[in-house]
């Protein structure tokens, strides 16, 4: 075998693909059974950020939809990326790896859609319609796969048919065989329980991280993180980070944060759900405001566009009393709520006429949460027009601030929608130079060696701008397996 790829979800299909063009034999080894494949990449809505001159810019490579006429995309440059990348990491993100994903993003992408892979733009997720019937596109992201992450995984899988690569489930990989410092392959439990020795001549780690084991989550990213709810693949415990790390990998990326977001608190299976995947987030919060079991506002909902913000605002509610929030709306707001997410089949919501009634319906005191609602109407300043496409700037000046989409939350029915903290992959990874060859704690590289996807540490750090992960996982797996 030339190529063995560890992890099959965008970022290890992307590298099988790469290696494959370039003829070489690719094996690619998948711990789930075939019924769970593809990973946390399975789970997204297969949103992917890149730079783009806007919608005559995307069409070479997008699906043809009829609103395109009555569209706008407004560009979203290389720098408009990069300045991104850097302002929600707090400018702990790797520069070197931030330069490659910026340019090499958009190229990628039509690459994977010169293999087979579809996108299209996503109108649901990053666009409202205006009242003249025209679409303005926001946040920076705007293309997306179509089918989402199911349709995404399905047409990497037919890519890789096509190419001959080989996948094989229920692949256990937990330990990298070496020769004279060199890894020279991987030892695997397959299903029945027997180890097995496959060599090759390059590994390309691509197996996620460690967000679904609640041991690592409570010693790198402090207590109570193993209460987080495992948004995806419950595979993803860390066996090959850790096993790379024993080897002598060195760390790189946030080993102490993560992706982490709003999740349906109580539905019933909101873990790792198949049937429903992303549509247990709770995603359009700006519109509203979020309060605690207290009846108070702990963040500034509007401090940015969901996409800037939505990937960290997790933490902040597993930090309040019971790691529950409420996303309170009202029935002027409700008909803008994302449909996907919030009339999801068995969604945790109360609704009443009035905010006292409400509060006694989530169990919060009801003039808490009525003086929290009363003092942010009052704060508002209507005479800013509220409009959800653009940073509006229409704020309520109570505390904490919110600094945009503010509107007072006056008519009946109310609703509240109970979320909790949702994990998606964590930040920390292994240390590798632009084209994914893994560095050792010595600084030198460790031949045979390669990683990409969530295992690619360096990129993120306490946040990231949404559909990065995804592309990344395709710039950096495409060059892991264009050297392996």
């Amino acid at each position: 075998m030339d190529v063995i790829v560890v992890g099959g979800g965008n970022a290890g299909f992307t590298a099988a693909h790469a290696a494959a063009t370039r003829g070489r034999k690719v094996l690619l080894l998948e711990k789930a059974p075939r019924e769970l494949f593809g990973g946390n990449s399975y789970y997204t809505a297969g949103a992917t950020r890149i730079a783009h001159n806007g919608l005559a810019d995307l069409t070479d490579f997008i699906e043809p939809d009829d609103r395109h006429a009555v569209t706008e995309v407004p560009p979203y440059t290389p720098a408009d990326y990069a300045r991104d990348m850097e302002k929600v990491t707090d400018g702990r993100n790797d520069p070197g790896l931030t330069e490659v994903l910026v340019h090499e993003a958009a190229p990628t992408l039509r690459w994977l859609h010169s293999l087979g892979l579809k996108y299209r733009l996503m109108y649901e997720r990053q666009a409202y319609e205006r009242e003249d019937g025209t679409y303005l596109f926001w946040g920076g992201l705007h293309v997306g796969n179509v089918g989402g992450g199911e349709g995404l995984i399905h047409d990497h899988l037919e890519v890789a048919g096509k190419m001959g690569t080989e996948v094989r489930y229920g692949q256990d990989v937990f330990g990298l065989l070496t020769e004279g410092g060199a890894v020279t392959g991987v030892q695997v439990r397959q299903p029945d329980g027997t180890v097995r020795e496959l060599r090759a001549e390059s590994v390309i780690l691509a197996a996620g991280g460690f967000e679904a084991n609640r041991e690592l989550c409570r010693t790198h990213l402090g207590p109570g993180w193993e209460n987080a709810k495992v948004r995806g693949t419950p595979f993803n415990t860390g066996q090959m980070l850790m096993a790379a790390l024993d080897l002598g990998a060195a760390k790189a990326g946030d080993w102490g944060s993560c992706h982490s977001t709003q999740w349906d608190a109580f539905t019933p299976g909101n873990e790792s759900n198949r049937e429903l995947t992303n549509r247990l987030t709770r995603q359009s919060y700006p519109l509203g405001i979020i309060v605690n079991n207290d009846g108070q506002r702990f963040v500034d909902e509007g401090e940015d566009f969901r996409n800037y913000t939505y990937a960290k605002f997790g933490k902040n509610i597993l930090e309040q009393p019971g790691s529950i929030a409420y996303q309170i709306f009202d029935a002027t707001l409700r008909p803008m709520l994302r449909s996907e997410e919030y009339e999801m089949p068995g969604v945790s919501v109360e609704t009443a006429d009035r905010v006292e009634d409400l509060a006694e319906r989530i169990g919060l005191d009801p003039e808490a949460l009525a003086k929290t609602v009363n003092d942010y109407n009052n704060s508002i300043d209507l005479a800013i027009p509220f409009d959800p496409n653009v940073k509006d700037g229409r704020m309520a000046t109570t505390t904490p601030v919110k600094s945009n989409w503010a509107t007072p939350l006056t008519t009946g029915p109310f609703y509240a929608y109970a979320v909790t903290c949702g994990i998606t992959f964590t930040f920390g990874g292994l240390k590798s130079d632009t084209h994914g060859r893994v560095m050792a704690n010595s600084g030198e590289l460790i031949p045979g060696l390669y990683v990409c996807g969530e295992m690619l540490g360096g990129l993120f750090a306490g946040n990231y701008p949404g559909g990065s992960g995804l592309a990344a996982g395709v710039v950096f797996g495409r060059r892991a397996g264009s050297v392996a």
